[in-house]
């Protein structure tokens, strides 16, 4: 277990293709969020959750905080934890990768590389989370959050377009113990859950 690294969960979407709050939703007697949370208590000593409804999430049982800058999607969930956090290294995690596994995460948190940010590259795509962000980012993303950067404004809160502007470590885990063809797997609508759930109860029926 680390203690020198923050588990940062983001609940804070707002889940309008799913027209529900997809980290509520269940997988056998779990919500999703609740499967999240028991994955990083087990690889990290501190676990806190960003999200602008916290009420939602007090039945973790674990620190929650809400955004600074409201309304800028993952990149001001992010800002939020690092300003909450209290060691240099995070790794964040998003609420909707219900089949994420301890392999995959001890496979970036591994990872050596100097730079402040580390994030995979999954069949050709980027993906930002779960990825590991520095507290040393946190002065960059204030000026961005806050309106002093340069760039346009549609740019200035995509968390990928930070990522493929920053210096940044993109890996490729699919050669990591434990990793499978859906350990990022998605759940933004309701076929996706659906299709989900048949997933899990045709292995659990072999």
């Amino acid at each position: 277990m680390y203690s020198d690294i923050t588990g940062i969960i983001l609940a804070g979407g707002k889940s309008t293709r799913m027209g529900v709050n997809k980290s509520l939703l269940k997988i056998g007697e779990q919500t999703i969020v609740e499967r999240i949370a028991d994955l990083m208590k087990s690889v990290f000593a501190e676990v806190i959750v960003i999200s602008n409804t916290p009420d939602d999430y007090k039945f973790l049982n674990l620190p929650v905080y809400e955004d600074v800058y409201k309304g800028k999607g993952p990149i001001g969930g992010i800002h939020s934890g690092l300003k909450n956090s209290q060691t240099e290294k995070n790794l964040f995690i998003s609420c909707d990768v219900p089949l994420m596994n301890k392999e995959t995460i001890e496979y970036i948190v591994n990872y050596e590389t100097d730079k402040l940010i580390k994030v995979c590259r999954i069949k050709g795509f980027i993906q930002p989370l779960p990825g590991m962000y520095d507290r040393r980012l946190l002065d960059t993303l204030e000026k961005i959050l806050s309106g002093e950067n340069a760039e346009g404004k549609d740019r200035r809160n995509k968390l990928l377009t930070f990522i493929e502007s920053g210096d940044a470590e993109i890996i490729n885990p699919e050669s990591a113990i434990g990793y499978a063809e859906n350990t990022f797997l998605n759940i933004n609508t309701q076929e996706d859950y659906n299709n989900l759930l048949a997933m899990i109860n045709k292995q659990q029926s072999r």
